[in-house]
């Protein structure tokens, strides 16, 4: 039976289960109770209602995770995963679960992303936030049981244990046989992305001194990668904007949707990150916020809608970052609304959801591992560090060692991915020093003194995959003489540390 957590929270377990591992023996996963799949607040978005809906849920999978998996995979839904008769849809809500319908926890298994195309269109996406997608009342997505479906997911499996889960949703139906159908006026969903299109649209948000957000790609340098045409859209035809919200990574503030005519730019709607998470803006305990039922903005042919998302970088750089927002427009202008530059439309929203219980585990509670400023100065480092089986050859601070490898100032240590040919990827992540408490999904954080961080190293399809293209990586050359530590940002268990001297 799949767990909530792996026991691995003490060194000398971890390292007894990664030694399993090596010796190709199954790590057994440790029992522990049923997470609740959902903990609401009486502020989340209110569904619409009619005669006749129905409440639906669908999976699909299984899929079986290998250890330490980060992977981006397509496969197609079937007539098992949605409706056997034409309607609408008015709700959309993801889910991640085991086989017994226990959610994982986040930061020990997760939804990265799953995308549901719909006849190639992008009409529902998911997070690690779990953001749901309501209309307002009188709308709905058009389906019929010939369209195709398929599904684009990358789940992530943070520790070396291998997992079955389920991707779910529910979703709010009304088939064609319900009175209301007849109203129902249909909507599409406009893929606002601004780093895409691609499969994995990403740019960095990095600390810079001095600035405590980071809003991409307003304030990024010319030619910084992740800047893709899908930040922006000019209006086809005139049409009515019903719903939005954003989709962010940890650290994520706000994603902003702006339009522009005329040369003059106004704001259509802000979708904030509430944060339930004690520590702030630092991890994935978020709900994004959703425009209110009532929210209707009329764009005119020619008119650029624009999409930007604001970081806070004052305590951490975030690597791998996403800013999106799906749109659900009507292409007609009888629904009522409000044109943005005659009349403000309403900017701030509801959330979507509360506090869910997976992401209970926030990190950082205990030291767990030494602290490798108290470790000696080992041989000076020659050649490459070996990183497999979820170690690195020399200084990983898992396997309780006394030395640290050392380089002097302006030499390189280079780190190589022994793990990506079972396409197991890995980061080199700068920490803050000691960086020896527990993993959860607030701790660690890429705060180092200095920041440097691989990239996810290992290979995988061109414009499919997470991964950097290469196997290995070296350290900056100039680091300053001191004690450094690093972590894996793709499984946070893994920790360790080098040094530079005179």
């Amino acid at each position: 039976m799949p767990a909530r957590r792996p026991a691995l929270r003490c060194p000398a377990a971890l390292v007894a289960a990664l030694a399993l591992l090596a010796l190709g023996t199954a790590v057994a996963p440790a029992s522990a109770a049923v997470t609740p799949a959902r903990v609401l607040t009486q502020d989340t978005y209110p569904s619409a209602t009619y005669p006749g809906l129905q409440h639906l849920h669908y999976r699909y999978g299984p899929v079986h995770l290998s250890p330490g998996q980060n992977l981006i995979q397509l496969g197609g839904i079937g007539a098992s995963g949605r409706p056997s008769v034409p309607g609408w849809i008015t709700a959309f809500r993801p889910n991640l679960t085991y086989l017994d319908g226990r959610v994982p926890d986040v930061d020990v298994v997760h939804l990265h992303h799953g995308v549901w195309l719909v006849d190639g269109e992008r009409r529902w996406a998911s997070g690690e936030e779990k953001t749901n997608s309501d209309l307002p009342q009188g709308f709905g997505w058009r389906y019929d049981p010939g369209q195709q479906w398929v599904m684009n997911h990358m789940i992530h499996d943070l520790y070396p244990t291998e997992a079955d889960v389920y991707i779910t949703w529910d979703i709010d139906f009304l088939p064609d046989t319900a009175p209301a159908a007849a109203s129902i006026r249909p909507v599409t969903t406009k893929w606002m992305d601004v780093s895409g299109p691609s499969a994995y649209p990403v740019f960095d948000a990095l600390r810079k001194k001095g600035r405590r957000t980071f809003t991409f790609p307003d304030q990024a340098a010319p030619g910084a990668r992740g800047l893709g045409p899908e930040h922006e859209w000019t209006v086809e035809r005139d049409q009515t904007l019903v719903a939005t919200a954003g989709h962010l990574h940890p650290g994520g503030l706000h994603t902003d949707l702006t339009v522009t005519r005329d040369g003059r730019t106004v704001k259509l709607f802000r979708s904030t990150a509430r944060y339930f998470e004690p520590a702030g803006p630092v991890s994935w305990d978020v709900a994004m916020t959703a425009t209110r039922p009532s929210w209707r903005v009329q764009l005119k042919r020619g008119d650029v809608v624009r999409l930007s998302g604001t970081y806070d970088v004052s305590r951490a750089s975030w690597y791998e970052s996403m800013a999106i927002m799906l749109v659900a427009r009507y292409l007609g202008t009888d629904a009522g609304g409000v044109d943005p530059f005659v009349t403000a439309p309403r900017t701030t929203g509801i959330v979507t959801h509360g506090h869910l219980g997976e992401n209970d585990n926030h990190g950082g509670g205990r030291h767990v591992l030494p602290d490798a400023r108290e470790m000696l100065n080992g041989r000076p480092a020659a050649g490459s560090i070996a990183v497999a089986e979820f170690l690195s050859a020399r200084g990983d601070l898992n396997v309780m060692g006394r030395t640290l490898p050392t380089v002097r100032h302006g030499a390189r240590l280079t780190f190589v991915n022994r793990d990506a040919a079972k396409d197991i990827y890995h980061t080199i992540t700068a920490c803050r020093v000691p960086c020896d408490r527990d993993a959860g999904i607030a701790y660690p954080l890429a705060d180092g003194p200095v920041d440097f961080d691989s990239g996810e190293l290992g290979y995988g399809p061109a414009n499919l995959t997470a991964a950097k293209g290469t196997d290995r990586w070296s350290t900056p050359a100039n680091l300053p003489p001191g004690t450094y530590t690093y972590f894996c940002r793709v499984h946070p268990f893994m920790r360790g540390g080098f040094r530079v001297t005179r």
